[in-house]
Order: structure tokens, then C-alpha cells, then sequence
């Protein structure tokens, strides 16, 4: 077998993840299916991964409507497995969801579905958030020892996929943010010279008549400054700005 026909190894389906994604929901999603591949029975185990950042929302990725659904559920909560796998970063196996007594509302909307076993896996993602991934199965004690075994080692190499994945996004947002400040400074600067020459008068004194206008309008400042640059004919400035 030459080494363009072996298999690929689990570490490498994670990095073609991150090579074949370009946003964050999408990169959760193929995580997710992979996942459900890796870990458990092929085709009987579904899985749903939940990602929360610093100062962002709740990002839900998932393998099945089912996964999509649960997790979503246990979102909305705020408890359940995949939760407290994330905040106590402790692997959780629930045998049979029909005798767990935590998180009661949450194990009636998986009775609901069928399933019956869960079984929830912290990923450790060093600062950048708190994630964990959610195995379900239909059958009871669904998950044995050498299940949790693999899910653990395929745990560790996710967590390693998505810390890059989410490093990747965080520096495209500071980018999008920066590129939003440079263009709103943009018009704004133009907004003002405008006033200038309207009212002959100095930068700082055109400015606080922009400001006073946006206080009094209840506009944000780079709206109006638009609208007035728009008013005189003018077009909204562009910025050239390296992201």
C-alpha cells in the first residue's frame, strides 16, 4: 500500500475539517458527523457538539435532526450532560435516560426521541471557551468502557482541531471589526468636513455639531454621518484597509 492509498488517520479527517471550512458553524457540523462516525456503534450514534465562547452565543453543530434538536433543548435548559461536561470538564455517561433523575426536563425531551443512551465528552480548549460533545444512542448502556476509551482519545484531538478552528474565527472577527471601525471613521471624517465647509467652521467645532446631532436624533453617529455625506451628493467613502 503506498501512503497515498492508506487510510486517512483520525488526526488527519480533523485537519481536512479545518482546510474544507471557513466558518465556524460549518467546521461544528462536519465535527459532529465525524464524530458520530469515530465514537460508538457506526450508523446507531448521533451526535450533537456545543461550543460557548467569551461574550458570544451558544454555537450548536450536529449530526442528525435528532442531535440537532436535543441539543438545542439542552440550550435552552441551560442544563443537561453536554453542559456539565463543558463547566466541570468531567466525562458524563447517562445509561438509560428512563432512570436518570438529573436534569429532569431535559431526559423527558430525550425519552421523547427514542434515545436512550447519552454519553457527554468535555473538549478542552484552553481559554478560547468552554465546548463538549454529546453521543446519543438508542440502546440502553449504549455505551460501553471501550466506548468511552475512544471517545476520550477522539476528545483530545478534537479539542486540538477546534482550538484552531475557533483561534481562526476570533482573528477573522478582529478583522471584520477592524475594517468596521476603519470605514466608520471613514465616513465620519468626511461627515465632518462636510460640516466644515457648510458652517466655515473647525474641525473639533464640526465634529461636536455631528455628535449634538446624533445625540438629539438618536442616531449612531456613523449613520448620520453617512446620511449627510448621501444628502450632498456624495457616495459612502471606501477604505482601502489590509485585513
Amino acid at each position: 500500500m503506498t501512503p497515498d492509498d492508506r487510510p486517512a488517520s483520525p488526526a488527519e479527517r480533523l485537519y481536512d475539517l479545518l482546510a474544507e471550512n471557513d466558518d465556524m458553524s460549518g467546521f461544528l457540523h462536519d465535527l459532529a458527523r465525524l464524530s458520530a462516525v469515530e465514537v460508538g456503534v457506526p450508523g446507531a450514534t448521533e451526535c450533537g457538539v456545543l461550543l460557548k465562547r467569551d461574550r458570544r452565543n451558544v454555537v450548536v453543530g450536529w449530526s442528525s435532526p435528532h442531535a440537532k434538536t436535543l441539543d438545542e433543548t439542552q440550550a435552552g435548559f441551560d442544563e443537561g450532560p453536554c453542559l456539565d461536561a463543558q463547566r466541570t470538564e468531567t466525562l458524563i455517561r447517562v445509561p438509560d435516560v428512563r432512570y436518570e433523575t438529573r436534569w429532569p426536563a431535559y431526559m423527558e425531551a430525550v425519552c421523547q426521541t427514542g434515545l436512550r443512551s447519552i454519553l457527554a465528552v468535555p473538549l478542552t480548549l484552553q481559554g478560547a471557551g468552554a465546548a463538549a460533545m454529546n453521543f446519543y444512542t438508542p440502546e440502553p448502556s449504549g455505551f460501553g468502557d471501550a466506548d468511552v476509551e475512544r471517545a476520550r482519545d477522539h476528545a483530545a484531538l478534537a479539542s486540538r482541531a477546534l482550538s484552531v478552528a475557533v483561534r481562526i474565527a476570533r482573528e477573522a472577527e478582529e478583522a471584520a471589526d477592524r475594517r468596521r471601525a476603519m470605514e466608520s471613521r471613514t465616513v465620519i471624517d468626511v461627515a465632518v468636513g462636510v460640516i466644515m465647509a457648510q458652517n466655515r467652521c473647525s474641525h473639533e467645532e464640526a465634529f461636536t455639531i455631528l455628535q449634538k446631532a446624533s445625540n438629539n436624533r438618536n442616531v449612531k453617529l456613523r449613520d448620520l454621518a453617512a446620511e449627510l455625506v448621501a444628502s450632498v451628493g456624495q457616495s459612502e467613502p471606501r477604505t482601502a484597509f489590509d485585513a
